[in-house]
């Protein structure tokens, strides 16, 4: 494919929603303008959802592939069963080969929302593929090349050494593993969210050792709220790409107003340009409200479509600001008609005692009336409530 060199469009690969660059940013600057093809690639672990996390460095990706580069999406079948220690306090539960294949079912199809899976300059590999194939002497030759110091110096390390809480050797081979596999497909460069800086720096280290080769690495911006928090599964927030319409929708509406702009740096296809004068709009008194909208309707549009967005904007603002119920309701027949079954029996609760605790909180409603008896009973044609998204009701 025919290199496109546009220096407005390396620009935005080397600005929008970029944290970092390393070796720098004139390295990489001087090799997209040298109109020679590189080979760029991001690793997903399958350890659950793909999320609008991943979708950040996913879309930078794009921008690699529309400028006629070649693209590796790694699906990380053998990390996965390590886990990824980066960010835990704890030691991750490992997943078994069956669990990872499962979760990794549908990754090649949700990927395609966002890069093109009709052009040539796009692969799909395995690093369970190579991985498994090391002997003893492989992860020796490997392992010379890393110090502990180096490994131990991690946050989430030195946090657990502080709590007394235990480190297993195999957390340590993570990044072994991670940067093997830049040496094995010999990028030219790796992208990533911020949070697997240490990770994709591992890579660089590995294939200047083994290589000398230079490779460049771009750490993506962390979608995050007010606190620090990024969107994932450990914070129980994310969006997950196969979400419904209606669900994206509302889950970009309960972000924090101070989330809107870099929402749609991270997340929709406006131009710098345009977010600019939406950023303007909010600095001058618009109801960030309205701009909360427009960023929902955007989202659900990229992962659905622009009538399914509407649709979900309409069912929003009757749900939401009108008060109303939604025009269906799933239905459930319980195995006992009392309040507790019936919220843990439907999903609305995670189990008895989590609707336990939505009662006392004074978050169920049956009827449109809040109740504070766990006790209660329900009947045929009831409507059990939780908050002002979910919705049951008993069937006859």
């Amino acid at each position: 494919m025919k290199i496109i060199t546009d220096e407005k469009k390396i620009e935005e690969i080397l600005t929008r929603g970029v944290e970092n660059i390393y070796p720098n940013r004139e390295f990489l600057e001087k090799a997209l303008k040298s109109g020679k093809e590189l080979t760029i690639y991001m690793g997903i672990d399958p350890t659950g959802d793909l999320h609008i996390g991943h979708s950040i460095p996913l879309r930078k990706l794009r921008e690699f592939q529309d400028l006629g580069h070649h693209i590796i999406v790694l699906i990380g079948d053998f990390t996965a069963q390590i886990g990824d220690p980066t960010d835990k306090t704890a030691t991750r539960k490992k997943l078994t080969r069956k669990q990872v294949l499962e979760n990794a079912k549908d990754y090649k199809k949700l990927v395609g929302t966002i890069l093109d899976l009709k052009k040539s300059n796009i692969r799909f590999l395995h690093n369970e593929k190579w991985s498994n194939k090391l002997k003893p002497i492989d992860m020796l030759e490997l392992a010379s090349h890393f110090t502990v110091q180096r490994l131990i110096e991690r946050d989430m390390f030195q946090e657990r050494i502080k709590q007394g809480k235990e480190i297993y050797l195999h957390e340590f081979l993570y990044p072994i593993f991670q940067a093997y596999d830049s040496v094995t497909m010999n990028v030219d460069g790796e992208i990533g969210g911020n949070d697997q800086m240490f990770n994709m720096l591992a890579g660089r280290t590995l294939m200047k050792k083994m290589k000398d080769k230079e490779k460049f690495v771009i750490t993506t911006k962390l979608l995050e709220d007010p606190t620090g928090k990024k969107m994932g599964k450990t914070e129980g927030n994310i969006i997950a790409l196969k979400d419904s319409a209606e669900e994206i929708f509302g889950k970009v509406m309960s972000w924090n107003d101070a989330m809107i702009i870099m929402g749609f740096e991270l997340c929709t296809k406006l131009t710098m340009a345009e977010i600019r004068e939406l950023e303007n709009e909010l600095k001058a008194g618009a109801n960030p409200r309205d701009l909360k909208m427009r960023l929902a309707r955007e989202i659900v549009t990229m992962y659905h479509s622009d009538a399914e967005a509407k649709q979900a904007e309409e069912n929003f603002i009757k749900l939401f600001q009108k008060k109303e119920r939604p025009e269906e309701i799933a239905e459930i027949k319980p195995s006992s008609y009392d309040i507790l079954t019936v919220l843990a029996e439907s999903k609305i609760a995670k189990s008895k005692s989590d609707a336990r605790r939505l009662i006392e909180q004074g978050g169920v409603k049956v009827n449109n009336q809040k109740i504070d008896s766990i006790e209660m009973k329900v009947k045929a044609g009831d409507v059990v409530q939780k908050g002002s998204r979910f919705f049951v009701k008993i069937a006859n």
